[in-house]
């Protein structure tokens, strides 16, 4: 069993003259259906442990995700989820939609972190130099100034407050997929979120996407959904 993040790398960035950290993580970024979502937890050298049980939300039940969201919410100097949709994942690609989402998620904030600790190897939420596909994001949306922003790889297992942002990044997306199982229950999201389990692959060959689902991409029942429309 993994060890249980800490605050250590986030109290040693707030050590060297930041006041507010915010740290960082996305959810579904590979699912095949819905938004992909970016949490923000802002702490800062005042605030204390992480709540017990606080892991990266993949390796946390339903259960206890739900448990935690509200004590990372009241345990955090502030904290955001921002989503971007199917459509505009569509629109603009998945890496400037997780910006999109990240922009919303840091609109959202009322404390704006002088910094920020970002889950991966890539800084996908720092506005690009030069336009483009990028360059999109910013007519939809409000810019709002991106801090500097350092990136760790599997930083939402050993950070604690990156951890915190996936729970709720997964809590609220979670909470939305459930809300689109109402609207199309074929697809079973209120069990695979979105994701490629079986019963929904087997929707998608059947039924063809919804209006949920990312088209853009190379989803099981495509080819049917054009020889419908053809």
């Amino acid at each position: 069993m993994s060890s249980a993040p800490t605050l250590r790398v986030e109290r040693s960035m707030l050590r060297d003259g930041i006041t507010h950290l915010g740290a960082v993580d996305e959810v579904g970024r590979g699912a095949l259906c819905g938004p992909v979502s970016i949490g923000i937890v802002v702490i800062s050298a005042a605030t204390r442990t992480a709540p017990q049980g606080v892991r990266d939300s993949k390796l946390l039940t339903p259960e206890a995700r739900e448990m935690l969201a509200p004590k990372v919410r009241r345990w955090a100097v502030d904290s955001a989820v921002g989503h971007a949709l199917a459509s505009e994942i569509d629109e603009v690609g998945i890496m400037a939609a997780m910006r999109l989402a990240g922009q919303r998620a840091l609109g959202a904030l009322d404390v704006r972190p002088d910094a920020l600790l970002l889950d991966g190897n890539h800084n996908y939420l720092t506005p690009p130099v030069q336009e483009g596909l990028f360059g999109e994001v910013s007519a939809m949306v409000e810019e709002v100034e991106v801090p500097p922003v350092t990136t760790m790889i599997k930083a939402d297992m050993k950070c604690a407050a990156v951890a915190a942002a996936s729970i709720l990044a997964k809590t609220s997306r979670d909470a939305l997929m459930v809300a689109l199982h109402e609207e199309y229950p074929d697809y079973a999201w209120a069990d695979n979120k979105g994701y490629s389990a079986p019963a929904h692959i087997a929707a998608l060959e059947r039924l063809g996407p919804s209006a949920y689902h990312r088209r853009s991409w190379s989803l099981p029942g495509s080819t049917r959904e054009l020889a419908l429309e053809s």
